[in-house]
């Protein structure tokens, strides 16, 4: 779990700077560097998503995902726990719970966090998760400075999400091929094409509820490939 704390680390501290960066910032800065990371979002989602070796089976994880998180209603659960935290630190930030999902979700979405995952739950020295903690540091001072406080409590679903699939992957590391890996990666790729159209105001999605997808790709690529 030591990449995993690593990890935590280096997201408290960027949000940290991102928050004493953010309080010193006229709104018309603040909106422009919100779209830039909408822009962002969008450019890490289509990549991802296009490494993709059989679309199909991107969109069954897709739809089938979506129609069972949105049956659980799985948003409704984040965002009451979002809502907890902030009467917690009393915030009155508008954007706390946004900001704690698009952050959750950049951090978690990527190739580095599930092969990361890997990477440690074999025992191994967790070398890319070093690295992700250097890419996130950056990226949560950015977030922080655009969405505020939520991204620095990010840190909790990102501490269960990526502490758990670092001990499943202990277990389960014969099954996580690299086939399986790669359509992991590239659901995960589309739904942050969900999240960067958010973002930007485009068209709202509920993200949350399509998190299920993760889940029946590994399955669908598990028995087709």
């Amino acid at each position: 779990m030591l990449g995993t704390l690593m990890n935590v680390g280096t997201v408290i501290a960027g949000s940290t700077i991102g928050l004493l960066v953010h309080s010193k910032l006229p709104k018309t800065i603040i909106t422009i560097a919100f779209q830039g990371i909408g822009l962002f979002t969008l450019t890490i989602g289509f990549t991802m998503a296009m490494k993709t070796q059989n679309f199909l089976l991107m969109v069954l994880s897709i739809v089938l995902g979506g129609i069972i998180g949105q049956a659980l209603n799985l948003e409704a659960y984040i965002e009451r726990l979002s809502h907890f935290l902030k009467v917690k630190v009393k915030s009155k930030n508008e954007k706390f719970t946004e900001g704690f999902i698009s952050a959750f979700l950049l951090f978690c979405m990527g190739s580095m966090t599930i092969m990361g995952a890997i990477e440690e739950g074999l025992g191994n020295r967790p070398n890319l998760y070093f690295a992700k903690s250097v890419l996130d540091l950056f990226s949560s001072a950015a977030l922080a400075t655009s969405f505020g406080v939520g991204v620095l409590f990010s840190v909790i679903p990102l501490f269960i999400y990526q502490g758990g699939l670092t001990l499943l992957a202990g277990l389960l590391h014969n099954v996580l091929t690299e086939p399986i890996v790669t359509e992991l990666t590239a659901v995960g790729g589309l739904i942050l094409v969900g999240l960067g159209l958010t973002i930007l105001e485009i068209k709202e999605i509920k993200i949350l509820n399509m998190l299920p997808a993760l889940l029946i790709s590994v399955i669908l690529s598990y028995l087709f490939l």
